[in-house]
């Protein structure tokens, strides 16, 4: 990429950092406040993709951030724009992922006065991000949008927010006109008119003219880790070695900031041990790993004498620490402090990069014969649940099983599938069936859990890998936030096929809410025609209710899909009780 042949406005400062960082692309829905950085990054070669959600636009940075290794970027309007993407900012902090949002805001001279859209949104962002900051002079902004982006990605990585006032990003001429009609000095005669004239030409020229203040001295420095003990590393090499029964959880954080993943599963392959993989390292070691399990982890965690904790949190889904049997040991690499010993102290804790530490171990550790039982054991749990799963699938009866779609798709997912998902219940049941075919190729919400992230996460995915067969797996319930996104598809030559799950129920909290307290308020949907809302969007709309016809159905939606048209399929869901019990609070 290269910058525009001349700066003309403060989006071209912009985008000249972002292009030299080999950013791809700016997520954004269209806003006054924010004009210039559309222009300008769009004249220096990124591409400009506009959501119909500003929280979209958020949720797709967050993805391509994932898949590719660079910062995401981001650019909504002022007020408005920018409360609405605060969920998908927490989304990304809790996730872990490095972006960069870029907030309009009114004129500096107009801040607090009442101007359109002007709200502290400091005050509501700074819990969901990283780091903030203001921007106040145009020479600021070069400086500002590289310290973010180091801010993003530096440490644990996660988002940050840059709010730029319309008055640092459009032309000096043009921000001189507006200051000189909103304050009605042009042909000023009093004394007090003269005087607001002589301060709006100052405030101007320190704007656009203020010699350029060396950021680095006025903030503090980022964050840097403590250099691994090579002693620790030392202690985990003899503990895997005494080790009868090891196991290797391994979680998202792992691959923030990875462009390049073989190395590392070349590594974890190379020691020979058990792993279970989580939220993005989901497909790390491929589809079909010998090494690679998805079910019982709970069993095998209470058996194991040595467990290798990487880039995840000792939280809800290792039942805080207690989910490890308690006489294991416990070997933790995290890049955060916090979450390395929250809920339980492992015997050996590095706060380093987790895939840096499993690369280094490997060089240390190799498969030991006497670990075979154990891994016979995980294996034969493993088969049984999958042998479980096919016995309950039932290809037969009235509407569609979703073991048996999911079967089905499992099979006829391409080699450089993508798999975004986005839902309860449906969701959870394709995550015990599909299988990433590939490392950075699974997208879920993350800790936080958030419904939503369906439709701004394909246009991320389809962003960054826009030769991939991208699938998003959306519930019935989750699929209202987003399905607007088809119309983004369509009009950026994006292809993502959708498969909703229609069962006409928030069927995940309706399973034990209607259990546990005899109602099924608040939780009953329609079997609504998604598929034609989608195609209203402009996207091919197909429905899915005869199980014979599953098959015929899915091998449509990828041939459409090849034809780069987006496809939605409604599937209409028979009810089952596959996942009784599974209310997640």
């Amino acid at each position: 990429m290269s910058g525009p042949a001349q700066l003309r406005h403060g989006g071209d400062l912009i985008a000249a950092v972002l292009a030299k960082w080999n950013i791809p692309c700016v997520f954004t829905l269209c806003g006054g406040h924010i004009s210039p950085i559309l222009v300008g990054a769009k004249d220096a070669g990124l591409q400009i993709i506009d959501c119909r959600d500003e929280k979209n636009a958020v949720f797709a940075a967050d993805a391509l951030a994932r898949v590719t290794g660079l910062p995401g970027v981001a650019a909504v309007t002022a007020g408005p724009g920018v409360t609405n993407a605060i969920t998908a900012l927490k989304n990304a902090q809790l996730a872990q992922s490095p972006l960069v949002l870029f907030g309009g805001a009114t004129a500096t001279v107009l801040k607090g006065r009442g101007a359109l859209q002007d709200i502290d949104q400091i005050e509501l962002v700074q819990g969901a991000v990283k780091w903030h900051a203001k921007v106040s002079t145009v020479k600021q902004l070069g400086p500002m949008v590289q310290r973010a982006l180091e801010e993003a990605t530096g440490g644990v990585p996660g988002p940050v927010f840059l709010e730029v006032p319309v008055d640092v990003l459009y032309p000096e001429k043009i921000v001189k006109d507006w200051y000189l009609k909103e304050s009605g000095v042009e042909n000023a005669k009093s004394l007090g008119q003269k005087a607001i004239g002589l301060y709006l030409k100052g405030h101007l020229y320190r704007q656009f003219h203020a010699p350029h203040l060396d950021l680095a001295g006025a903030m503090p420095e980022l964050p840097k880790l403590r250099p691994v003990l090579s002693d620790g590393l030392e202690q985990a090499v003899k503990l895997l070695r005494k080790a009868e029964r090891p196991a290797l959880v391994i979680g998202s954080q792992t691959m923030v900031n990875c462009k390049e993943a073989a190395p590392l599963a070349r590594a974890i392959e190379s020691m020979g041990i058990p792993v279970w993989l989580g939220g993005m390292s989901r497909g790390l070691l491929g589809k079909d790993s010998a090494l690679q399990f998805r079910h019982a982890r709970g069993k095998a965690l209470k058996d194991a004498d040595v467990v290798v904790v990487c880039g995840f949190p000792f939280d809800f889904r290792l039942k805080y620490g207690l989910g490890i049997g308690r006489k294991a040991k416990v070997i933790a690499a995290n890049l955060s402090s916090r979450e390395l010993k929250k809920n339980r102290t492992p015997q050996v804790a590095l706060q380093m990069h987790a895939g840096d530490f499993l690369v280094r171990l490997a060089e240390k550790v190799s498969p030991q014969p006497k670990w075979k039982s154990f891994i016979d054991a995980c294996r034969e749990r493993e088969q049984a649940r999958d042998a479980e799963i096919r016995s309950k699938a039932n290809a037969a009866g009235p509407l569609v099983d979703p073991l048996h779609f999911f079967l089905r798709l499992e099979e006829k997912l391409a080699d450089d599938s993508m798999l975004v998902v986005d839902g309860g219940d449906f969701v959870a049941t394709a995550a015990y069936i599909l299988k990433p075919r590939g490392p950075l190729s699974w997208l879920d919400p993350g800790v936080f859990g958030t419904l939503g992230v369906g439709g701004g996460f394909a246009v991320g995915a389809a962003a960054a890998r826009p030769k991939s067969e991208v699938w998003i797996i959306y519930g019935d319930g989750s699929s209202a936030y987003s399905l607007a996104e088809f119309d983004t598809f369509a009009r950026h030559g994006m292809a993502p096929i959708a498969v909703i799950g229609t069962d006409a129920s928030w069927g995940q909290i309706a399973r034990d809410q209607v259990t546990i307290l005899g109602s099924d308020v608040g939780t009953a949907l329609r079997r609504t025609a998604y598929h034609e809302v989608a195609q209203g969007y402009g996207g091919v709309g197909l429905l899915l209710d005869d199980p014979a016809k599953t098959d015929e159905v899915i091998d449509q939606a990828k041939a459409l899909s090849r034809q780069g048209k987006p496809v939605c399929i409604n599937v209409h869901l028979r009810k089952t009780d596959f996942r009784e019990g599974s209310i997640s609070i």
